[in-house]
């Protein structure tokens, strides 16, 4: 493994049930690198949910969930060993930067590996169920599946251009695609929940509620910006008008004082090119569709829980000719894209960097709907 000193245990952040308290454990044992494996260093890792469930295909919960369970899935680690039989080693070198992303292991062997949609792959594995994740300072990673950073990168920023940003840009791109084109200069798009927010923020809120796929919602409105799109921004909050305008949005509709679909319509004239929602909530979906104009794209990325429904009639959808879409996270190949553009200044995520210990404080923050953008934790130096 190499010549440095890598203790045997280390602290992580972990729960011992589904929905279970996070607990900091001292002496986590340190993973040995197998065959085919590095050893990262965990540097900054950001966070999604601290239940740690999503729903599957049939929109029942996953509980087939690893226990104790590690969490987070988007994070920044260094190199700092190398395992036997390394197959590919173009790009790893010890103290390299490396990724900790959603998806952990593919097979690159089934219909949607070899068509570059391995984020669908049959046999795949992931940080959120399967392996534990970022939550702690040293974590095993598949060196056939390594997302291998630039050394010029930000670490800090990086972590939540993995699952947020990336889901965000690729779901812009599925856009371009319906659209037949670019997102054109001047076309409008709505990002439900834009402020980031999660949580009940005013009671029994219909646009947000905390969930795995929420936290895409201040990317989404960056990532439109840098294709040309006119965005609306809706949300509520504390600061939050503020926060969406300042990424670049044309507009915020608060949704706790006015009527977003008719807000909609006026602002655009014959409603949005496209709207994407982020949140976890049924309520934010139901009507998403009356907010479009003919030939409009719905974006579905929030996860509801159940098996809720889009309340719009069919023969609205057939005869406005609209375009209904459902995004997972993206593959590696869109997610070094996306890597990409925040290296090259064109997206800047909003971050703010806290202590690792501070995890327990950030989720009830977020739970509260406190915090606008995204929050980093500092595992290391």
């Amino acid at each position: 493994m190499g010549s440095l000193d890598i203790p045997q245990t280390q602290t992580v952040a972990l729960v011992r049930d589904l929905g279970g308290q996070v607990e900091f454990k001292t002496d986590y044992p340190v993973p040995v690198p197998g065959s085919n494996e590095v050893l990262a260093k965990v540097l900054y890792t950001d966070l999604h949910t601290k239940s740690g469930t999503a729903a599957g295909p049939d929109g029942n919960p996953i509980t087939k969930i690893k226990l104790p369970h590690v969490g987070g899935h988007e994070g920044i680690g260094r190199i700092i060993a190398l395992g036997p039989g390394i197959t590919h080693n173009t790009g790893l070198k010890i103290g390299g930067l490396v990724g900790i992303r959603f998806s952990s292991r593919i097979c690159r062997r089934c219909e949607f590996c070899l068509a570059g949609t391995e984020q669908y792959c049959v046999q795949s594995t992931n940080h959120l169920h399967h392996e534990d994740g970022s939550f702690q300072e040293y974590i095993a990673l598949d060196a056939d599946y390594l997302t291998v950073l630039p050394d010029d990168v930000d670490p800090k920023v990086m972590g939540p251009v993995l699952c947020a940003g990336l889901t965000a840009y690729k779901m812009l791109r599925v856009m371009q695609a319906v659209l037949n084109a670019n997102v054109r200069p001047g076309n409008w798009l709505v990002v439900v929940g834009a402020g980031g927010g999660l949580g009940h923020l005013a009671g029994n809120t219909p646009y947000n509620k905390m969930t795995e796929k929420t936290k895409t919602n201040d990317w989404s409105v960056q990532y439109a910006r840098a294709q040309g799109a006119l965005v609306i921004g809706i949300d509520t909050g504390p600061g939050k008008t503020d926060f969406v305008l300042g990424l670049g949005a044309q507009k915020f509709i608060d949704f706790a004082v006015e009527d977003p679909i008719k807000t909609v319509q006026e602002i655009t004239g014959l409603g949005a090119h496209a709207v994407v929602v982020t949140a976890g909530n049924a309520k934010a979906f139901a009507h998403a569709c009356e907010m479009l104009r003919v030939g409009g794209t719905l974006s579905c990325v929030g996860i509801p829980p159940g098996r809720p429904c889009l309340e719009t009639p069919i023969c609205t959808i057939v005869i406005k000719g609209l375009r209904i879409t459902g995004n997972l996270v993206g593959s590696l190949k869109e997610c070094m894209e996306a890597v990409d553009l925040v290296r090259r200044g064109v997206v800047k995520p909003e971050i703010k960097v806290r202590p690792f210990k501070e995890l327990p404080q950030v989720y009830e923050d977020l739970e509260k709907g406190d915090i606008a953008g995204r929050i980093v934790l500092q595992v290391a130096e």
